[in-house]
């Protein structure tokens, strides 16, 4: 049988979303619950690893089991043994083509950004920060350059293993609450530090560093080094898998 998962965390305590050995991850304290309910060795696989201390709203995995348990045990039970910080929003039993991370069909992340001199307190690893006023409709401007389908080479990090730099940009949404700049991003697929490395070039502009043009030469540099550099990983959340209906999964939205 084959089992789909939501979850949400808080990946400050984690080294990212994948088991390494001797360092904590999300997969490993998941792994480890979903073994003790099912009494028996689970693997899971996710729509997408997040790195260190980036979190999640809604990751979506699946795992395959011989045991059979309600799907309440799926969620009350592995909640009774995973960390605080990881909790399970629902499980749904899905056919054995569906696959957490091909059938998806469009990742959203959010990053929250609190723009202020002092530092943050109560906020510390859950939000991004910066220091200097911040001109959110010059960012807004420059953002629109990146919708759409493009080679996002300069904002694809040295180690990232995607197949092809080129993704389709649906959404890059920038509103201001206060001190609170958020930042919502959907795209059928991201590279490695993606979206922390555009965060940072906006930063750059909304700084009054570069021009609003200035962020469409960097895209079509296809040059890492030509832009900014990545930004912090606090304020990075994966929002939301997208799928098509056919699976039925009850996302949180």
């Amino acid at each position: 049988m084959r089992i789909a998962l939501g979850l949400e965390y808080d990946g400050s305590a984690f080294n990212g979303w994948q088991s390494q050995p001797d360092v904590p991850s999300v997969q490993a304290a998941l792994q480890a619950a979903l073994s003790g309910i099912a009494e028996e060795t689970i693997a899971v696989t996710a729509a997408g690893r997040t790195d260190t201390g980036v979190h999640a709203l809604e990751q979506v995995v699946h795992f395959d089991t011989a045991a059979t348990r309600p799907l309440t045990a799926w969620v009350r039970g592995a909640n009774a043994l995973l960390p605080h910080s990881i909790a399970v929003l629902w499980a749904h039993a899905v056919p054995d083509q569906f696959h957490a991370r091909f059938s998806a069909q469009a990742r959203s992340y959010q990053y929250v950004l609190i723009n202020r001199p002092s530092r943050l307190g109560v906020h510390h690893d859950k939000a991004g920060w910066f220091h200097a006023p911040l001109d959110v409709q010059k960012m807004r401007e420059a953002a629109q350059c990146l919708l759409g389908e493009h080679d996002f080479s300069a904002f694809r990090a040295a180690e990232c293993q995607a197949k092809t730099p080129v993704k389709t940009l649906t959404q890059l949404d920038i509103r201001s609450h206060g001190e609170t700049i958020i930042f919502d991003l959907t795209a059928n697929a991201f590279l490695h530090h993606m979206v922390r490395n555009i965060v940072g070039c906006l930063v750059y502009i909304g700084k009054g560093k570069h021009p609003p043009q200035w962020l469409r030469e960097v895209l079509q540099g296809c040059d890492r080094s030509r832009a900014a550099p990545t930004f912090a990983p606090d304020g990075l959340y994966l929002r939301r898998i997208s799928y098509d209906e056919k699976w039925g999964l009850p996302q949180a939205g």
